[in-house]
């Protein structure tokens, strides 16, 4: 029973994780060299991945990819979370370029996107994320020199936030963590306006992007107008340490 529970908590485990390494173990677990033949089951299904994708509408944003749009880090290819619609892609890409136009050098980083397959499939920990249509964003930063390319205050990207006026009373259940025993711990950063606010703006004039989530201390910080951008309501994640996007 115990061995039975074992390898379906992490089928479970893998699968919401990665949504393909699920699969992979399940198969693995047909040979003796197991961790081996995972390991190469999880690589094969990713590639894939990676050209069936397109067949449920989604691509993927290569974490070899150079120039102005880049994934933040490798982590989001290795665990599948690098996928997207055509239009997203697309979007991400005139944004970035028509940023890098105005402050050369700037690039802009990726977060989590979406999984390849199945729309309604979630993409923990995010409340969305789940067909295609969603994307997250960096923020830029700087130190006392100026801007920083390709430089993110946490490891990831997330979780780094920059506090302001608060409004949410404390909830259960909620994904509105503050993780203040975290901050001590990541760079000591600023934000970068500029580029920050030009993104936004680049992102908002888009018309098939319908909605930016942003906390409303940093909209108003970053002297940001838009309808478009919104607050995600109290039960979701902070918007206060990456930007979120989606279509219409």
């Amino acid at each position: 029973m115990g061995r039975f529970l074992f390898h379906s908590s992490l089928i479970l485990g893998l699968t919401l994780l990665t949504q393909v390494g699920g699969l992979a173990w399940l198969l693995a677990m047909t040979v003796k060299r197991r961790v081996l033949a995972f390991l190469t089951l999880y690589v094969l299904l990713t590639v894939v991945a990676s050209f069936t994708a397109p067949l449920f509408g989604r691509q993927a944003l290569s974490c070899w990819q150079t120039g102005p749009l880049q994934m933040q880090s490798w982590t989001y290819c290795v665990l599948n979370r690098n996928y997207a619609s055509p239009e997203v892609i697309h979007a991400l890409n005139a944004a970035a370029t028509s940023l890098d136009s105005q402050f050369k050098g700037t690039k802009t980083l990726v977060l989590d996107l979406n999984f390849p397959f199945l729309d309604g499939f979630p993409l923990l920990p995010h409340l969305s994320h789940d067909d295609g249509e969603k994307a997250d964003l960096a923020f830029f930063y700087r130190d006392e020199n100026g801007y920083l390319p390709g430089v993110t205050r946490s490891p990831l990207g997330y979780f780094a936030f920059e506090y302001g006026s608060e409004t949410c009373p404390p909830r259960w259940p909620s994904l509105r963590w503050d993780l203040r025993f975290l901050q001590p711990i990541w760079r000591d950063l600023q934000v970068e306006p500029k580029r920050t606010a030009a993104l936004v703006r680049h992102l908002s004039d888009n018309p098939s992007i319908g909605k930016i989530f942003l906390e409303p201390h940093l909209k108003s910080h970053l002297n940001l107008t838009s309808d478009k951008i919104r607050f995600q309501g109290c039960r979701a994640a902070r918007h206060d340490d990456h930007i979120h996007l989606q279509l219409n």
